[in-house]
C-alpha cells in the first residue's frame, strides 16, 4: 500500500499549507485619520424652505446655528442674514417655574389651545444636560405627545448645555429662525426657577411664573428678585380638591404683587389660577398676554425693550468671544495652569495670579 495515499485516506491527515511569511491573519495597512468634509449647504435655498413653513429644514437650521463646527458658524450667521428682515413679529413668552409645578403640562395644554385658535407655536424646550454626553435628560418632545400631532406647532428641545440660566447660548438665534418661519407664538420653557432662571427675562416679551398651591410655604424658597421680573403669576393645578386653595394663593399672589416693583413699565403683574389637565384658565393666560401687548405697545416699551435686549445680547456676545479667544490660545492655557498650582501652594495671591497673568500679556504685546 501507498504510504503516503495510505496517510491521506486518514482522518488525521492534514493538508500541506501555503508557505507564508504572515501568520495567516489579515493585517491591513493602517488608515490615516481624515477629516470629514462639511457638506456646502445651500443657505438661499435653505432660507426659502424655512420661510415656506417646512418644519423639517427648520430643524436643520436649527441645527445648523446650535453646531459648534467652525465652518457651520459661518454658514449659520449666513443664513440669519438671509432671514433677519423677516423676523421680530412674534409674541416671546418666557415660561419659569418651581420644580414639580408642571411647566410641560402647562405648555402642551396652553400650545395646543393657540394652535386650535389657529396660531403657530413654537416651544423652545431648555433641557437640563448630562454632565457625560452633553445631551438632554428630560426629552420634553416625548412629554408633549398632543402638541408635537399639531401641523401648525413646532417643539423643539435643547441641552441647556452649561449656560447659566439654563437656557441655550443659541436660543436668541433659534428664536429668529422661528419667527423667520413664520410662528407667531414662541414659548421658551427653562429648567427650572432660580436667581440665573432672569437671564430668560433678556430675550422675551412676556415672563410667566408658575407655582403651585401655598403661596406661604412657596414663599419660603422663592427669591424675591424672581417675582418682581414676572408679568403674571400662574398658580397651577388648579383642580380637584385643590380649586379652592388655589382660589386663596392667587389672592395671596395679588396681595404680594401690589407691594413690588412692576417688572414692565405701565403694567399691573396679575397672578391667576390655571388647571391644564381640566383645560381651565387658560384662555384668561393668552387674554392677560394679549392685554399686556397693547398696554406695552401703547408706551412704546415694547420696541424699547427689544433694542435694549439686542444690546445686550451684543455684549454678551463679545464676553464670550473674549473668553473663547483667551483660553483657545495654548500659551495662555498653560499660563493659567502655572498661576493655578502656585496659588494652591501658597506662592501666589489669586488677585496676584491675575496681575501676573495679564501684565505678562502686556509685556508680550
Amino acid at each position: 500500500m501507498d504510504k503516503n495515499k495510505g496517510t491521506q485516506e486518514s482522518a488525521l491527515f492534514v493538508m500541506g499549507g501555503v508557505e507564508a511569511s504572515h501568520d495567516g491573519m489579515q493585517y491591513g495597512v493602517p488608515k490615516k485619520f481624515r477629516k470629514k468634509k462639511v457638506d456646502k449647504i445651500d443657505i438661499q435655498e435653505l432660507a426659502r424652505e424655512v420661510r415656506a413653513g417646512s418644519r423639517t429644514q427648520l430643524s436643520k437650521a436649527i441645527t445648523l446655528i446650535e453646531s459648534s463646527n467652525t465652518a457651520h458658524k459661518v454658514q449659520a450667521q449666513e443664513l440669519l442674514q438671509e432671514l433677519l428682515a423677516h423676523t421680530g413679529n412674534s409674541v416671546r413668552i418666557g415660561i419659569t417655574g418651581v420644580p414639580g409645578a408642571g411647566k410641560s403640562s402647562f405648555i402642551e395644554a396652553f400650545g395646543t389651545m393657540l394652535c386650535e385658535m389657529g396660531k403657530k407655536v413654537a416651544v423652545l424646550a431648555i433641557d437640563p444636560s448630562s454632565s457625560l454626553s452633553g445631551g438632554s435628560i428630560l426629552g420634553d418632545k416625548t412629554r408633549m405627545e398632543e402638541l408635537v400631532k399639531k401641523p401648525n406647532a413646532f417643539v423643539r428641545p435643547s441641552p441647556s448645555a452649561g449656560t447659566l440660566g439654563g437656557v441655550h447660548k443659541k436660543t436668541r438665534e433659534t428664536m429668529l429662525v422661528c419667527e423667520a418661519a413664520g410662528y407667531d407664538v414662541i414659548l421658551i420653557e427653562t429648567v427650572g426657577v432660580g436667581q440665573s432662571e432672569t437671564y430668560v427675562r433678556g430675550m422675551v416679551d412676556f415672563f410667566l411664573l408658575l407655582v403651585l398651591t401655598g403661596a406661604g410655604d412657596e414663599l419660603q424658597g422663592m427669591k424675591k428678585g424672581i417675582m418682581e421680573l414676572a408679568d403674571a403669576i400662574v398658580v397651577h393645578k388648579a383642580d380637584g380638591d385643590n380649586v379652592r386653595l388655589a382660589k386663596k394663593t392667587v389672592s395671596e399672589y395679588k396681595q404680594i404683587l401690589h407691594f413690588l416693583q412692576p417688572a414692565t413699565p405701565g403694567w399691573m403683574s396679575t397672578a391667576m389660577p390655571v388647571s391644564s389637565w381640566e383645560k381651565r384658565g387658560l384662555d384668561k393666560v393668552w387674554d392677560t398676554i394679549g392685554e399686556f401687548r397693547e398696554t406695552v405697545e401703547a408706551n412704546n416699551y415694547w420696541s424699547i425693550r427689544r433694542q435694549n435686549q439686542t444690546k445686550e445680547w451684543f455684549q454678551s456676545m463679545i464676553t464670550d468671544h473674549l473668553i473663547d479667544t483667551f483660553y483657545g490660545d495654548p500659551e495662555r492655557k498653560a499660563q493659567v495652569q502655572l498661576f493655578e498650582r502656585q496659588i494652591l501652594n501658597g506662592q501666589l495671591t489669586v488677585t496676584q495670579g491675575v496681575d501676573r497673568l495679564f501684565s505678562d500679556e502686556q509685556a508680550q504685546k
